[in-house]
């Protein structure tokens, strides 16, 4: 299932959200205030008798195993029960996946928003500002993805707002055994349900951090996204890219498409969704310079293959950059959350390929219907990310947003404004999209980690 988590990693990157709902006002919003009925009820602590019995006399909460930790942790693979609607929690309910790092309960909690389901991260994964603070930690699989999907799907009810909701009535169930503060923080589309938790929910945590997340505003114009990738690399790594494009769009298109259609019949995998191994070559190789750069970047230019290398080498090359499997049936739909998610809130870039012209065969290719079976409608609601980006430039707070240079998610990026308080951007020198604020100059790497540290209530080295 890692071949579905590299695909879906370039597609979060450039556009992403607008609400399934109205978005609250702002006076709403930093009261923390959205669905008091729905908060579960404070829990008595229990005897002393150990954090699984503890966690488990949470009402909702369902412990279903302890997993192997890494050493001074205890893990746990947990179930909690969240409303389908937030709005009208009667109708119906479903089991979010989660997994506890469990440190001390006097030390911070990290909130990691997973952005996908929890079969792609180990249970002893610890994110970044966790192994920062020596914290506890709690990754959640987001709703509607993995285990955590109501049967039937009522994909109307996925939507930023209620993700948040998730998120908050979460942080409330499990304050009172964690009371020490709370830091959130998330990768690519988790890092961006990182900032949607606080927009929303503005008190639940302390402080965030957010890796590579990408804030796309405006749907309708990709031209930023055109622009960041005319400058990356050199002019000789650009026009190998180029190269290449053209080059398999070209006088190797049928040779190339057959050799996907060959490999999928041996394997069983189809391409009914997307519709055939032509349409995939295509769409695969408009996102070729984004996929480019947000996997290799610098390091990768050398190995552009040239146009007159032979099939097996242009193949293999592009396989292992765009990751051509991820584009089947089978790969497509356990993340079909995620496109659906990108084509009615969060937006998707269409890359212009002026470079292609007289290649091209089908029109529109790049759209989120394109990975969408047709039985799942898709309405695009263009309000939801202006609101996320006013919010973070007049009232976000606390916040680290984290971007590698070479990365084509900082094309539409989340900035500070005016309004925001202790709010910071920072650009980790010739990286991509996968960053950690380790990546950072040395100045920037220590205003980082101390911000971390003062929202978390931690001063000098951690305990032991």
């Amino acid at each position: 299932m890692k071949i579905t988590r590299q695909l879906c990693l370039p597609l979060l990157l450039t556009g992403l959200l607008a609400s399934a709902v109205a978005a609250p006002s702002t006076a709403t919003a930093r009261t923390g205030g959205a669905h008091p009925a729905t908060a579960p009820p404070a829990t008595a602590r229990p005897a002393a008798d150990g954090i699984r019995a503890r966690l488990a006399a949470v009402p909702g909460m369902r412990v279903v195993k302890e997993n192997p930790a890494p050493a001074g942790y205890r893990s746990f693979a947990l179930t909690y029960r969240q409303p389908v609607d937030h709005r009208h929690p009667g109708r119906g309910t479903f089991a979010q996946r989660l997994t506890p790092l469990h440190r001390s309960t006097a030390r911070p909690m990290v909130l990691h928003t997973n952005g996908y389901d929890l079969n792609y991260q180990e249970p002893g994964f610890r994110a970044e500002p966790t192994e920062i603070l020596d914290g506890n930690q709690i990754s959640t699989e987001q709703r509607y993805f993995g285990t955590s999907r109501p049967r039937p799907a009522d994909w109307t009810k996925l939507d930023i707002r209620q993700a948040a909701a998730d998120h908050h009535r979460l942080v409330q169930a499990l304050t009172p055994l964690y009371p020490a503060r709370w830091i959130s923080t998330g990768g690519s589309k988790g890092g961006m349900a990182a900032v949607y938790h606080r927009r929303f929910y503005p008190h639940d945590v302390a402080g965030s951090v957010a890796y590579a997340a990408p804030n796309n505003t405006d749907d309708r114009d990709d031209t930023a996204a055109d622009r960041f990738l005319a400058r990356r690399g050199s002019p000789a790594c650009r026009a190998a890219l180029t190269a290449v494009q053209r080059e398999i769009l070209g006088s190797r298109r049928a040779e190339m498409a057959g050799r996907l259609s060959r490999w999928a019949a041996r394997e069983g995998y189809t391409f009914r969704t997307i519709g055939s191994a032509d349409r995939v070559l295509e769409l695969t190789v408009l996102q070729l310079p984004m996929l480019f750069w947000m996997r290799d970047g610098e390091a990768g230019c050398d190995r552009i293959p040239r146009p007159s290398a032979g099939v097996e080498a242009l193949y293999t090359w592009f396989d292992s950059t765009v990751v051509l499997p991820g584009y089947t049936d089978r790969h497509l739909l356990p993340v079909t959350a995620s496109y659906y998610q990108l084509g009615t809130q969060l937006g998707f870039v269409e890359l212009a390929a002026p470079q292609l012209a007289g290649k091209l065969r089908h029109p529109g290719i790049q759209t989120m219907r394109t990975y969408v079976p047709r039985t799942i409608p898709l309405r695009f609601q263009p309000g939801a990310m202006p609101d996320i980006d006013r919010w973070v430039r007049h009232h976000g707070s606390e916040l680290s947003f984290v971007y590698g240079e070479n990365d084509p998610a900082r094309a539409e990026p989340f900035r500070t404004g005016k309004g925001s308080r202790d709010a910071h951007v920072y650009l980790a020198p010739h990286t991509s999209h996968v960053v950690r604020i380790a990546d950072l100059a040395p100045r920037d790497r220590a205003r980082a980690t101390a911000a971390l540290r003062r929202w978390a209530g931690v001063d000098g080295p951690p305990a032991s």
